[in-house]
């Protein structure tokens, strides 16, 4: 919106304005499914990631094979550890078996069965009491395998019917086969869930472990039911007609058990089992059996049952013994079996975490130690991309005095990998640009001093042709031969005004400076002198203001640039309206053409330039007024503004208060001078008196007017036909007081002698001092006694000695050329102007 910076927050670059927003903006939309657009950080997380996970894949795998036989393995020993009660069941059980075998063939020869019952009933009871025991050590093994849990619950279903049928013995209302069936049968489910336990795969020990026992809980249970067969043969007197066959295929079935026992025992086994065969009741047993052999012939013996029953009572207890101990050793075997996979599972898992921790540590290590070097190097390359070198080369296309030094900052990434060799390289770059700037800055400084010498230079030369034509304008009376004079001096402003362009261009002040405030309609006047077309200038309403006297000449040429801009692009037979007000304390100057207009994008690209004042280059010159207004209103603080009218252009300028005088300190000019007075004349602007107020009337542009003309006393007019006369800034700017004082030294007639005046007659007007609120006029004392008395003063010429205007005329032109030259030679170093506002004598502070 605004040419120059906003004095509240002063000029920022875009650059800066990113210094916290450094980031990159892909020339191309990212796409997760294509690897060259994943971001570092991505990257190495993948490349960690995915080794990391194929381990943990295969270590899973691993580690849950170790679990799974840990896991039978623990299972292998629970279901081994609950053979305790498992074979305390089956003893239990064969007892009562064996004893109600004996008591079926009593009740075959009529005996009481109250008392039957009453001997049953303990043995009985010491067998439920058995099977508690085992369904309470059974049920942590709920989870165990489905064959194991099948092979309890078969158990339990066959001690169910064991139940069943107890009551059936006492009456002796079923065959003794039958009942008896029922219990061989619970116990061969007991011993198949003895039988149960399996370790797995590879795992020969534990299953001889298990055979081991198994054997010899078989043992026992055939020893148990020759027992069975020979004590109720002895308890009804006589064996059966099948006994002998039973008994020949029970001791076979023993002898076999017996023997895969002494297979897949151990040697201290088969040791303490023979030394058990040996003992002296086990001994008793076995002579009371083979007493029931039939030998030559003769039938077998009927033994004692008393005797019968004790002996073999005492050789089921040796037996029970033993298989108490194989079945310990194949416990503990069992335990420290899973203990030892437990603990290989537990070191195998330990290891396969530590590795992995390990390896994710170096991983994660190493991963961090890239991420951050390549976070380092893209955050110094963004920097030196996007903040460092364009405030570099901000600072040195800016700079109008000695190049200064720009330190390269050096490399963030210290290692001796690609990484580091990569940051180094961006050091590099970053020092060739910053060399490459500064060569470029040097040869800009040059090239500006070369603009500063040529627009000095011909600021002297066109300051010479000036008093030249000053010269020869005092001398000329033929009018038209005056009206080419004045063109010539307004060419030569124009030129004036282009040398100052240049400067502005090379980054200089303007060398025309005011020491005090001038009134704002002065300065409207004076830009209106110095461009072509002047005469189309109207300045219709101007603000009573005054601007400070340092601002005064970049202002004017601001002001001229834009008023040329809208002479040269409208029609010929229009005016440019130029108006001043003021709008919340500060003053706004509106300049209106009906010209051709600009486009839109034209206007936003003409104020984008106002508002940011661009580099000096050839762009530049080809647009040199506006970008020489961006510059000055940069300088000066100056909003401008460019928008589309309702014929042409509206350019509208905001001036900020700092370049506006106090009210109090206001010297005011005196009268303008009578050039400044003809240019007003045609150009249709009333003259401000005393200071810059209202513009009056607009005068017709085709009336004739007694104009002065130079090198005449003002008093004396050529008569003209419409041809108005030139007027320069310093002709409106200059006092004119200040102008005439001296006398007339710049004519070559000599000052006029004055003639005595003629008595004064009242006027015929009456002198009014202005109008009140009311519109009633202010009467001036003593006015008219003052104008009636004047004549009765004796009226004497003053005697006056003017020195010879060539002399005075010839040394101050070579004073003033020898000034010029002096400034035109004393250009080769620029002086840098700090960044400020102005000081009264025109230089920025």
């Amino acid at each position: 919106m605004a040419a120059g910076p906003d004095p509240a927050n002063g000029a920022v670059s875009n650059h800066r304005r990113r210094r916290f927003d450094v980031r990159v903006v892909p020339h191309r939309r990212r796409s997760p499914f294509r690897l060259r657009d994943w971001r570092m950080s991505t990257k190495l997380a993948t490349v960690l990631l995915v080794p990391s996970m194929a381990f943990l894949l295969l270590a899973g795998v691993q580690t849950s094979t170790l679990v799974g036989r840990t896991t039978a393995l623990n299972d292998f020993s629970s279901q081994v550890g609950i053979g305790r009660q498992i074979t305390a069941a089956v003893h239990q059980l064969q007892q009562e078996r064996d004893r109600s075998a004996g008591e079926l063939g009593e009740l075959r020869k009529g005996g009481d069965r109250q008392a039957t019952a009453n001997d049953l009933k303990p043995l009985q009871a010491a067998t439920d009491r058995a099977i508690v025991e085992l369904s309470r050590a059974a049920e942590p093994l709920a989870d165990a395998d489905a064959s194991w849990r099948v092979a309890f619950s078969e158990a339990l279903e066959a001690y169910d019917q064991v139940v069943d049928i107890r009551s059936a013995i006492p009456p002796a209302v079923l065959s003794s086969e039958t009942i008896l069936g029922n219990y061989h049968r619970a116990v061969g489910a007991l011993l198949d869930l003895l039988a149960e336990p399996t370790p797995g795969q590879n795992q020969p020990a534990l299953n001889d472990a298990v055979l081991r026992y198994v054997q010899l809980a078989r043992v026992k249970e055939l020893s148990s039911r020759v027992r069975a067969q020979l004590y109720a043969a002895s308890r009804a007197g006589a064996y059966g007609t099948e006994d002998r066959v039973v008994l020949a295929d029970l001791r076979g079935q023993q002898l076999t058990a017996l023997g895969a026992f002494r297979v897949a025992a151990t040697s201290a086994q088969i040791q303490r089992y023979d030394e058990t065969s040996v003992s002296p009741m086990f001994l008793v047993a076995t002579g009371l059996e083979e007493r029931s052999l039939s030998s030559g012939g003769a039938s077998p013996q009927v033994l004692p049952s008393e005797q019968w029953w004790s002996a073999s009572q005492q050789r089921q207890e040796l037996l029970r013994q033993l298989e108490a101990g194989v079945l310990d050793d194949a416990i503990r075997q069992a335990e420290e079996a899973s203990d030892d996979q437990l603990r290989t599972t537990l070191l195998v898992v330990g290891g396969v975490v530590t590795v992995l921790l390990v390896a994710l540590l170096i991983s994660l290590l190493i991963g961090r130690s890239v991420a951050r070097s390549m976070r380092m190097l893209r955050s110094q390359a963004l920097r030196i991309a996007q903040v460092e070198l364009p405030d570099a080369l901000d600072r040195l296309k800016t700079v109008t005095g000695g190049v200064p030094r720009i330190d390269v900052a050096p490399a963030v990434v210290r290692s001796l990998d690609e990484i580091g060799e990569l940051a180094e390289a961006f050091v590099a770059v970053h020092r060739s640009a910053v060399t490459v700037a500064v060569e470029q800055a040097s040869m800009r400084r040059n090239v500006n001093a070369m603009f500063v010498n040529l627009a000095r230079r011909s600021q002297v030369l066109v300051e010479r042709q000036l008093e030249l034509l000053d010269d020869l304008e005092r001398e000329e009376s033929d009018p038209d031969q005056l009206e080419n004079l004045f063109k010539l001096d307004h060419l030569a402003a124009r030129m004036r005004r282009n040398d100052e362009s240049l400067l502005v261009l090379a980054g200089t002040d303007s060398t025309r400076r005011w020491n005090r405030p001038v009134g704002l309609g002065a300065v409207l006047l004076a830009a209106a002198a110095e461009i072509e077309q002047y005469q189309r200038v109207r300045i219709e309403a101007v603000a009573d203001v005054y601007v400070v006297g340092h601002a005064v000449g970049e202002l004017v040429h601001l002001l001229a640039e834009l008023l040329e801009n809208a002479t040269a692009f409208s029609r010929p037979d229009t005016v440019v309206v130029v108006t001043a007000r003021v709008e919340a304390g500060a003053p706004l100057i509106e300049i209106v053409d009906s010209g051709l207009g600009m486009s839109p994008a034209a206007l936003v690209q003409a104020n984008e330039v106002l508002a940011s004042p661009p580099a000096a280059d050839v762009a530049a010159v080809e647009r040199m007024g506006l970008f020489v207004v961006s510059h000055l209103a940069a300088r000066l603080r100056v909003r401008v503004r460019l928008e589309g009218g309702e014929d042409g252009l509206v350019a509208r300028l905001a001036l900020p208060t700092e370049l506006l005088a106090p009210a109090g300190n206001v010297e005011l000019d005196a009268p303008p001078s009578a050039r400044m007075l003809a240019a007003s004349a045609a150009r249709g602007v009333a003259a401000p008196s005393g200071g810059v107020r209202q513009a009056g009337a607009a005068v017709p542009l085709g009336v004739v007017r007694d104009l002065p003309v130079a090198g005449r006393p003002p008093g004396v007019g050529v008569p003209r036909q419409g041809r108005p006369g030139p007027v320069r800034a310093e002709d409106v700017l200059t006092p004119a007081a200040a102008r005439g004082a001296g006398g007339g030294w710049y004519s070559r007639q000599g000052p006029p002698v004055p003639a005595v005046p003629a008595a004064a007659a009242p006027p015929s007007i009456p002198v009014t001092g202005g109008t009140n609120e009311r519109g009633l006029p202010v009467r001036v004392p003593m006015a008219q006694l003052s104008a009636v008395t004047r004549s009765a003063q004796p009226m004497t010429a003053p005697t006056r000695t003017d020195p010879d205007p060539e002399a005075v005329g010839g040394m101050l032109s070579r004073l003033y050329s020898g000034v010029r030259r002096a400034e035109a030679e004393d250009t080769t170093e620029i002086p840098v102007p700090p960044s400020g506002g102005h000081d009264e004598g025109g230089r920025r502070q």
